[in-house]
């Protein structure tokens, strides 16, 4: 890492989240917002000008993001970029895409309603190399890890799966889904089959259900 200031890159696409977390780092003498985007193609065309000046240290990465989701950008910035720490971002509660985001190689996951003080030491852990794990996130790791092979559940998902279940669960059809993917729409109808079948769920209704109830669990006692 630089001697200077972190160099921090902010991907998405809600500007009043944007200058909430400028704000927040701000606070910080030790860290500074180098840039942001605001899609998936804008991130990864950042980070790949920032990295080649060397003049990037920490990307802070929203989950739902358009045109490309941002586990899909996480994976491409980890396959570009290895050693480029990438704290993921997301209102959903931790035991939702977490481990996800781990498993994909994130620096750590945040929830947007975490204190700031939470947020910057994040930011300062992933900088040095560390990993970032508050107290939601050790327990749906640890969770993930205590499951038998086989359990029914958002874990069960495969990437593609997890976003066709994502795009489902926000009313949009198959067609709808298909056009935003890129894939065909016999091919998001085998998605939806595959991601009802690992939900448990019988039809859209169920799923979107199933979805409000994961998300309706608390993230933790601390409101991370």
């Amino acid at each position: 890492m630089n001697a200077g200031p972190i160099r921090v890159l902010i991907g998405d696409d809600h500007r009043i989240v944007r200058e909430g977390l400028k704000q927040v780092l701000a606070e910080a003498t030790d860290l500074t917002v180098v840039a942001e985007a605001v899609d998936g193609p804008a991130v990864l065309e950042q980070a790949g000008a920032l990295r080649q000046q060397q003049a990037l240290d920490v990307v802070l990465l929203d989950i739902a993001m358009p045109g490309m989701d941002g586990l899909e950008v996480l994976q491409r910035l980890k396959q570009a970029f290895p050693d480029l720490p990438v704290l993921m971002l997301s209102t959903y509660p931790e035991k939702q895409y977490a481990v996800r985001c781990i498993r994909l190689g994130a620096a750590g996951y945040l929830n947007k309603s975490a204190d700031p003080d939470d947020m910057l030491a994040a930011v300062r852990k992933a900088a040095s190399g560390g990993m970032y794990v508050c107290p939601a996130t050790a327990e749906a790791l640890a969770t993930a890890v205590g499951a038998p092979k086989g359990r029914l559940g958002p874990e069960a998902l495969s990437h593609r799966e997890h976003q066709v279940f994502r795009l489902l669960t926000t009313g949009l059809s198959v067609s709808e889904i298909g056009a935003q993917l890129g894939l065909a729409p016999n091919t998001v109808s085998t998605y939806r089959a595959r991601v009802l079948e690992k939900t448990g769920t019988r039809n859209d209704v169920e799923l979107a259900l199933y979805a409000e109830r994961l998300a309706q669990r608390p993230a933790d006692r601390h409101g991370l």
